[in-house]
């Protein structure tokens, strides 16, 4: 029998063997945790879109609400522009797996953000000048929208920068690490979420004297 016959009939045999081993180590890969890095990645993108799901729900009540207060307030021009003007800058930025993916624009739609947030904190305190408009039906309404989308705001934030430490925890440890290497270097550490001015987080103030 010659050489190449008998490689011929060894080849099936040898694909076989290949092929229950691979199966045998399937489950140790699995353990070691070689699907780790794509399956935080995907969960940091999916706390990311419930982020941008509340944004938008915040935006979506601004111009309600800014009717509404106009009603009772019209002098107050400056922080009724000043809010309309903060949710045009927000629908202005492009969102979605692009904004993920791209630091500096990130950095920019979390600092209109907060432009926004901010704008409306202030607007609040205009508010307290109008006992007609705090007592209105439709004005109280908007305000408990806004209250509750502010919560959920602050927890989509948290989820989502907990899912990105926990993605970025997996590529800078052991065996992450490794298999970062071998699998999935094109795969970068992500931005996670942060306040973009000193004042984001405090409530503003009035001088009701002036």
């Amino acid at each position: 029998m010659s050489t190449l016959s008998v490689s011929r009939k060894m080849i099936p045999h040898f694909y076989i063997k290949s092929l229950f081993v691979l199966l045998l180590t399937l489950p140790w890969l699995s353990g070691c945790g070689i699907n780790n890095i794509p399956t935080y990645d995907e969960q940091a993108k999916a706390a990311w879109a419930q982020v941008e799901n509340q944004y938008q729900r915040r935006a979506d009540l601004v111009p309600n609400l800014v009717a509404t207060v106009k009603g009772y307030a019209a002098h107050e021009k400056e922080t009724l522009t000043a809010v309309t003007e903060a949710r045009a800058k927000v629908g202005s930025i492009q969102v979605g797996k692009e904004l993920l993916d791209n630091p500096q624009l990130l950095q920019q739609y979390q600092a209109a953000q907060s432009e926004l947030g901010s704008a409306l904190q202030r607007l609040m305190v205009v508010v307290e000048r109008y006992p007609d408009l705090k007592a209105n039906q439709n004005f109280l309404a908007l305000q408990s929208q806004l209250e509750g989308t502010e919560n959920r705001i602050s927890v989509a934030r948290r989820d989502f920068i907990q899912a990105v430490n926990q993605y970025n925890r997996e590529i800078r440890t052991f065996p992450g690490r490794i298999w970062h290497s071998i699998l999935y270097s094109d795969m970068q550490l992500r931005e996670t979420y942060q306040a973009t001015s000193d004042n984001a987080e405090k409530a503003p103030t009035v001088d009701f004297d002036e």
